[in-house]
């Protein structure tokens, strides 16, 4: 799981006021139907074209995923803008980003930043920031979303995190670290915030919303995206879709007896 800290990390980005917006005078512009590419003059224009047309398949998968096939992006501010630096000093320096993500998804403005890695980019990381991208574009900026909810979307693109993050929260149940979901929903997320629980938190994350849309219903799961859709508050919505299913606490239960039976 460290490596997911690595990369997955970025969801504190989303709540820590930053100033948005890049200077163009020192990028290289690649523009397609969805994707703004501006690069370094040092980075491959293969790496770059291999990033469009590797963001371009994510935006369908992870439409298709969400249940969002038609979804488009606004007419205002169409594109979604992709920062590649040349490395990771020059994304940490001028991107303002920490030493241990390698991108960071920026949902106000619709923003990637990154640089050139082999580390799991083009199956791990572009989803992952799509996906964050995709849900609060298609939900509306005054959708309540937890954070664990927001996180278990985005980590719901990498088929390859999946079962490793099923596997870790079985572990914290045996060992007796388990984050209860009521206590999952109320966690807040910093720089300061120790690894271990950073890893668990991404975990549970994860492995709840695979939860949700693998056993409890992929219709179900749409509908509870509709219903956050109309401004409704979460601990609202789950009860009001979810019928057999009595508030966060009644989920959590499930989901536990769901750990303790799946090998």
């Amino acid at each position: 799981m460290t490596r997911i800290i690595k990369i997955l990390i970025l969801a504190i980005l989303l709540f820590v006021p930053k100033v948005y917006g890049e200077e163009t005078k020192d990028w290289t512009i690649l523009k397609g139907d969805d994707f703004i590419v501006y690069y370094r003059p040092e980075v491959s224009e293969e790496f770059v074209r291999t990033v469009m047309d590797s963001a371009q398949e994510s935006f369908k998968s992870v439409s298709e995923n969400l249940n969002f096939r038609h979804y488009q992006f606004s007419s205002q501010n169409k594109h979604v803008l992709i920062y590649i630096y040349k490395d990771k000093s020059d994304y940490m320096t001028n991107g303002g980003q920490a030493g241990w993500s390698h991108g960071a998804a920026l949902v106000m403005t619709k923003t990637i930043k990154t640089f050139p890695s082999d580390e799991g980019f083009f199956d791990t990381l572009l989803p992952h920031e799509l996906g964050h991208i995709i849900l609060h574009e298609s939900l509306g900026p005054y959708a309540d979303v937890p954070l664990w909810f927001d996180e278990g979307v985005a980590m719901y693109q990498e088929k390859a995190k999946r079962i490793e993050a099923i596997k870790v929260v079985q572990k914290a149940l045996e060992n007796g670290q388990f984050i209860p979901l009521s206590q999952l929903t109320d966690m807040r997320l910093y720089t300061n915030t120790e690894r271990t629980t950073l890893e668990l938190f991404y975990a549970e994350s994860a492995g709840i919303v695979h939860f949700m849309i693998t056993e409890l219903g992929e219709g179900h799961f749409h509908k509870l995206c509709d219903e956050l859709k109309q401004n409704t508050r979460f601990v609202d919505a789950l009860p009001k879709i979810y019928m057999h299913i009595n508030g966060l606490d009644d989920l959590n239960k499930k989901w536990v007896n769901y750990l303790k039976d799946v090998s």
